[in-house]
């Protein structure tokens, strides 16, 4: 299983995920944290890469399958370095979200789901940011973009790489 896994995301890879399971994986409750170690390694948890995990952890595949889909926050999909979310919440809606994402998704070259060429970038559609106030939100990576002018929202793809 770990052969197929290094052909799809190489051995130094895999040695880092082999890591995180070695440095956490016996200690109790700590499914969590290893998959969102692992996901930062690997962008995604493929079901492959769940199954070995769990093997490796002494836990059933279900446990594992069960925990990365329930979070948000885990992906077994591929996605890129930096995820674009749009919310499409009521209040976000009214303002205009939805023609934010089909500007950001001409922008970035990519439908909802796909990941940019250069593996930069993917995008997605989530229901609410919890910012109703800033609205309409994107957060990309760790920033997040409030009161966006569906007219000038290119400019917050050059402004995601730089820190404020």
């Amino acid at each position: 299983m770990r052969t197929e896994l290094v052909k799809q995301f190489s051995e130094e890879k895999m040695a880092r995920v082999d890591g995180i399971v070695a440095e956490h994986g016996k200690v109790p409750g700590a499914l969590l944290i290893v998959l969102e170690k692992v996901q930062d390694v690997t962008l995604y948890l493929p079901v492959d890469l769940q199954r070995y995990i769990a093997a490796k952890m002494g836990l059933p595949p279900s446990r594992v399958f069960g925990v990365a889909t329930f979070y948000s926050y885990f992906s077994i999909v591929p996605r890129g370095r930096k995820v674009v979310k749009v919310c499409s919440g009521t209040a976000c809606y009214v303002k205009r979200s939805g023609e934010i994402m089909d500007r950001l998704k001409q922008k970035i070259g990519v439908a909802e789901g796909e990941v940019s060429a250069d593996g930069e970038y993917s995008i997605e559609e989530v229901r609410c940011l919890g910012a109703c106030g800033l609205a309409p939100v994107v957060v990309i990576g760790d920033r997040t973009f409030g009161l966006i002018d569906p007219e000038h929202v290119e400019e917050i793809i050059g402004k995601a790489g730089e820190r404020p």
